[in-house]
């Protein structure tokens, strides 16, 4: 499974680390879905391998909000991440923020969930955006869409 997040926020680029910022739900929805055995804290990222997962994001331009990106970075991104899975061949990926994932992909009625295309070999699952600044979704209901796409995985 690789993740891939949006673009590093700039204390995740400051710190080296995914989804560094203390209000972020990404690790804990991560371990609430039963990815992680333990709550990993963005300082263990680098445990994931180990688990069969991976980290990535769709644009390395660091920005105090995802919306401060462009299309066509969102675009290169997605580019990038599909020469990306093709070289790795995980067998999903997981782009964390389906807002960029319908841009990065010029799918803009996709929803989250399943999707159809294919990042190399491939298969794709959009997520929400687990960022605080998403109020649409609480940490529940992130776990349990984390937990479907779990489920649907397997290990």
């Amino acid at each position: 499974m690789l993740f891939c997040g949006i673009n590093p926020g700039l204390l995740s680029a400051r710190k080296g680390q995914h989804f560094a910022r203390p209000g972020n739900r990404f690790w804990p929805a991560l371990h609430g879905s039963g990815f992680t055995p333990t709550l990993l804290g963005p300082d263990q990222q680098s445990e994931l391998p180990a688990l069969g997962l991976g980290i990535t994001n769709l644009v390395s331009r660091p920005t105090a909000r995802a919306q401060e990106l462009t299309t066509d970075e969102l675009r290169a991104g997605g580019a990038r991440l599909t020469e990306l899975a093709r070289r790795l061949a995980p067998r999903w990926v997981a782009v964390v923020g389906i807002t960029a994932y319908r841009t990065a992909f010029a799918e803009p009625k996709a929803v989250v969930g399943r999707q159809d295309r294919l990042l190399g070999d491939a298969r794709v699952w959009a997520l929400p955006n687990p960022s605080g600044l998403n109020a649409h979704w609480q940490l529940p209901a992130l776990a349990e869409e984390f937990a479907r796409l779990h489920a649907v995985a397997g290990p």
